[in-house]
């Protein structure tokens, strides 16, 4: 990984292609929201198959959890729709077929010449994104668990929605007296709003 694409750091806005053909911008995927982006070898890899297996129920409870997901991978479009509806996944999977994102962050699997693939990797990004955790899942084990993601998105969470302690006696008095801006979706979602007031 880019010596750069730390904790604290901006990860790259990448634009790329979904599983239909639609152009996205990473930032756009993301809204104001917590987001994990898991970076694929590809269909042809049974450990990336079954990671995508596994995070399906994180998924749906990323999804009433304000949460995102992205996986992008070097296959070409019609190979992406194929692993995503594969494993059925009902997040957005991204074409890279020319290797922006590997060559980008130096992450080209060696290793393997005849795939040409990426190394795994799994990040984890606050909002506007910020790195907060990653992962490097050249073995399989070197991924994260779904538990170590729940944990992960709590730690953002609390840093990225001002009312997630919502027994705090500011949040109930600007409750009181009309003041949503801190509560989501009433306002911004982000921390800074309180301390801002």
């Amino acid at each position: 990984m880019r010596a750069d694409i730390v904790p604290g750091a901006a990860f790259p806005d990448y634009e790329l292609s979904d599983h239909t053909g639609k152009r996205h911008k990473l930032s756009d995927l993301q809204g104001i929201y917590p987001m994990v982006v898991v970076l694929s070898r590809g269909s042809y890899c049974p450990k990336d198959r079954r990671q995508a297996e596994g995070l399906l129920q994180l998924h749906r409870e990323m999804t009433v959890g304000y949460c995102r997901m992205v996986t992008i991978s070097t296959d070409a479009i019609a190979e992406t729709h194929e692993y995503r509806s594969g494993v059925g996944a009902q997040w957005p999977f991204l074409a890279d077929p020319r290797r922006i994102v590997q060559k980008d962050l130096d992450i080209a699997e060696y290793t393997d010449a005849i795939h040409n693939p990426m190394i795994p990797h799994v990040i984890v990004l606050e909002p506007k994104m910020i790195v907060y955790k990653i992962y490097n899942g050249y073995w399989f084990f070197g991924r994260p668990t779904v538990e170590e993601l729940r944990l992960d998105l709590r730690a953002v969470g609390i840093k990225t929605f001002a009312d997630w302690d919502i027994t705090q006696p500011a949040l109930r008095e600007a409750w009181k007296d009309g003041r949503k801006e801190g509560f989501f979706p009433y306002g911004q979602s982000t921390a800074e709003t309180l301390s801002e007031a």
